[in-house]
């Protein structure tokens, strides 16, 4: 996807939603694992979404019922996360995740996800975060030249999206823009909250994590000003 080169098309542009953006130049991909969060990143102007189940643990595949009711109620395209099944699901897309941030060399095993048949990779730049992983993000986007889509993700906010934008050349995007939302229980033994906390998961049973969508007034509009829509 190539950003639309003509001022005059940007200035007409209105705040688009998912399919609208996708068509003006950017796409922003939300991970998501239920459908309030499937439906609520695509008001919020996601898109595309990416579907999975167990989001506080890195994602696994959804269920095949999960998929089913978020289709009935998203227009935007929904790509499911396969993991840890192997081999490549063609005719469908099909995106490299960030276990490419682990390789020892990041230029050559682009091209070896050219010759597998990737049509997009995932990667924070082989750092903590997209932000940090940047120089070697434009790195791969100016080596790809079209050829695969490297999309940035991790820890992508409202705060550092510009710079990402700036900085990358990059046309998609991922986020979760989700929140940690309070259980509606009415009955707490709060003394035992800690027994349901670890060192990997700061949410106890009592809470749960849902996507709220890239709000208009923060990620979008960044977006949205840096295309001078």
């Amino acid at each position: 996807m190539k950003r639309q080169g003509a001022s005059s098309e940007r200035k007409r542009a209105r705040i688009p939603s998912g399919k609208a953006g996708a068509a003006n130049g950017f796409l922003m991909e939300v991970c998501v694992d239920s459908v309030e969060s499937a439906v609520n990143a695509e008001r919020g102007g996601a898109g595309r979404i990416e579907l999975c189940s167990g989001l506080l643990e890195g994602g696994t595949t959804p269920s095949m019922g999960v998929l089913q009711v978020v289709k009935q109620y998203v227009q935007i395209p929904v790509f499911v996360m396969i993991r840890p099944r192997g081999a490549l699901c063609r005719p469908l897309p099909v995106t490299f995740h960030r276990a490419f941030d682990m390789v020892h060399d990041p230029v050559a095993a682009l091209e070896t996800l050219l010759t597998l048949g990737f049509e997009r990779v995932l990667t924070s730049g082989c750092d903590s975060s997209a932000l940090e992983g940047l120089p070697l993000i434009k790195r791969l986007i100016d080596q790809a030249k079209g050829r695969i889509v490297v999309m940035p993700g991790g820890g992508i906010t409202d705060r550092n999206l510009q710079r990402i934008l700036e900085g990358s050349g990059a046309t998609e995007f991922h986020c979760s823009a989700r929140s940690a939302r309070d259980s509606g229980m009415k009955f707490r033994l709060w003394n035992l909250s800690s027994l349901t906390k670890d060192s990997t998961h700061t949410l106890g049973d009592e809470s749960r994590v849902l996507t709220t969508g890239p709000p208009r007034n923060s990620l979008l509009l960044v977006i949205l000003k840096f295309y001078h829509f």
